[in-house]
């Protein structure tokens, strides 16, 4: 009996010793844990990466800048979004979206800034200036520089001039959209780079010249809109690379010449938006039946020669 009674005294002890080692154990967590939130409150960004913030910012808050001494911590500014590693700030996202909608505000017509984004090239991977008619000039050959920026999207501004070789160097990019400046020239054969590119649109601008060939090599693209510009010239057979895009919008432009047999290849198309190009073919020329996914085909004004009614499944997409 006193055996037992002292057995069972030693595994009490025992599992004292463990809560208690537990404890201090979560007491420990608990502690790195306060320690790191501290830290990240009470942290700044790098002198270079705020500079380079406010160089970009400049434009729509005017020499108020000093409202927001600490733009990622606890001056927050509205489309600024940053990432804490290392004992810092990092911007990683930059949005500056319609003027009413966000805390920033413009008083005269002004431009992206040309210098200071290679300060931000290792964290910032979205950029957006989205809705503001106010927002003239260039996109800054700097651009380039953002390698590790995995979103460009420069939306319904007034932007022009040419689209920069440069932006081919953005190997990391998965969107890529342009759509509603008055950008002209020729798209660039660089950006056939952008290799992990999804999205890739450039509507409703006053681009002119040739589809470069480098475009088949956007393999992963599901969405290509190159629609309302000045394009011209003949289809490039390499556009049947593009296997795994959903929508292709290439209407009201000037591609003339025919339609590539390899469009029947990509079989992944859900919406074929061809209209208004005078490109001139048969309608036969192409095995339509073999897009197996398409759901809306619009061939409209585009000097085509044969009926439209070419497919014999039950099944027919949309055709205008």
């Amino acid at each position: 009996m006193f055996a037992n009674s002292w057995l069972s005294m030693k595994i009490n002890l025992f599992t004292k010793i463990q809560i208690m080692f537990l404890q201090l154990v979560v007491a420990g967590v608990y502690i790195i844990m306060c320690k790191g939130a501290s830290d990240a409150s009470i942290a700044l960004m790098e002198k270079y990466e705020k500079e380079a913030l406010y160089s970009a910012i400049q434009g729509f808050v005017g020499n108020d800048s000093f409202l927001y001494p600490d733009p990622c911590g606890w001056t927050t500014i509205e489309g600024v979004s940053c990432d804490f590693s290392n004992g810092f700030w990092h911007v990683t996202d930059l949005t500056i979206g319609n003027l009413y909608d966000n805390s920033l505000h413009q008083n005269k017509p002004i431009t992206i800034p040309i210098s200071n984004w290679d300060r931000l090239a290792n964290s910032l991977e979205s950029l957006e200036f989205r809705s503001n008619p106010g927002l003239t000039g260039t996109i800054p050959t700097s651009f380039g520089y953002l390698k590790n920026l995995q979103s460009l999207v420069l939306l319904e501004n007034v932007l022009e001039g040419e689209i920069p070789e440069g932006l081919g160097n953005l190997t990391k990019l998965k969107r890529l959209v342009l759509a509603g400046n008055n950008f002209v020239g020729p798209i660039p054969a660089s950006l056939g780079r952008l290799t992990n590119l999804l999205i890739f649109d450039t509507s409703r601008n006053f681009l002119s010249g040739a589809l470069p060939v480098t475009i088949g090599d956007l393999t992963w693209m599901i969405k290509l809109d190159l629609s309302n510009n000045q394009l011209y010239g003949k289809l490039p057979r390499e556009i049947g690379g593009l296997k795994s895009l959903t929508l292709l919008d290439l209407s009201h432009n000037n591609f003339s010449g025919g339609l590539p047999q390899t469009f029947q290849e990509m079989d992944s198309l859900e919406e074929l938006v061809l209209s208004d190009n005078p490109i001139g073919d048969y309608v036969t020329r192409i095995q339509w039946n073999s897009l197996k996914n398409l759901e809306m085909l619009d061939l409209s004004n585009m000097a085509l020669i044969g009926n439209t009614k070419f497919y014999d499944r039950d099944e027919e997409p949309e055709v205008s």
